[in-house]
């Protein structure tokens, strides 16, 4: 009986206004959003952000969630993706309900580590591509690698009010077994991704073109598999997510697979769920 005669009152004049929210907060509860059974995690590195507001639009009217990677890197205009300009980009991200995490400041990219006698382990020779020293490679201790990962998190936070998990990727995936040691006690958990999951859009486009990485990528991915793309790469001349990024998420929704961000993943889950230091 009560069900019909709310039933009636969201369906008559009453319906209107508060009424109408309350109907839709019923009806929500009523019919909840399916279990994501067959999830894959759809990730985003930052990049020249050339293609972020396509991406986001693409989300939305996908009603997908992802995880993304954040460092502070150089923009089509000059500027940087965490300067004040895309402020207002992150903020609607993390009000939409995404994940985040860090991909270091100046994106440092390791190239070695380097032996010292410190207790800490040894330092860390990087490469960043972003920053006074932007191109140069230069030395890291395991503190100063720490602070990189945590200056994306203090940046994210202040911009939106929400808080980083507490995990990372490093540019290039490229790591050793000491940086993640020092990542790791520094509080930061590693992602990289699956092998299938590699949609290649920094890649050549000459030698890759958009449709080939489709068809690789929904033959191949498969349930669990984390996948790797970026917020625009400055090298490839025929740019993946336009063509490729929303026929790939309905040809994956078609063959049963869903996507969830890093906060539901049955292994990186507890620290994409857990405030960055």
């Amino acid at each position: 009986m009560k069900g019909r005669t709310a039933g009636r009152l969201c369906a008559g004049p009453l319906g209107l206004g508060l009424m109408a929210l309350a109907c839709a907060q019923g009806a929500a509860l009523a019919n909840p959003a399916p279990r994501c059974e067959r999830p894959v995690y759809l990730t985003f590195d930052t990049g020249h952000m050339g293609v972020a507001p396509l991406v986001a639009e693409v989300l939305n009217r996908q009603q997908v969630k992802v995880t993304f990677f954040l460092a502070n890197e150089r923009t089509r205009n000059g500027g940087a993706s965490l300067d004040e300009e895309w402020a207002p980009w992150w903020r609607a991200r993390a009000a939409e309900g995404h994940a985040f995490g860090s991909h270091t400041w100046d994106h440092d990219v390791w190239r070695a580590d380097v032996p010292t006698q410190a207790a800490a382990g040894p330092d860390f020779r990087v490469r960043p591509t972003m920053g006074a020293q932007a191109g140069r490679e230069r030395i890291l201790t395991t503190e100063a690698y720490c602070q990189a990962l945590k200056a994306p998190a203090r940046r994210f936070e202040a911009m939106t009010g929400q808080p980083m998990g507490a995990v990372f990727r490093a540019p290039g995936g490229k790591t050793s077994p000491a940086l993640l040691k020092a990542a790791q006690a520094c509080g930061f958990t590693h992602v990289g991704w699956t092998a299938a999951g590699f949609l290649g859009d920094e890649l050549p486009s000459d030698r890759y073109p958009n449709e080939r990485l489709l068809q690789q990528a929904l033959r191949d991915v498969k349930a669990g598999d984390i996948l790797l793309a970026h917020l625009g790469i400055w090298s490839r001349q025929d740019p993946w997510a336009p063509a490729v990024l929303e026929p790939l998420i309905t040809g994956l929704k078609a063959r049963g697979l869903c996507f969830a961000t890093l906060r539901e993943h049955p292994v990186l889950g507890a620290a994409a769920a857990t405030r960055a230091p």
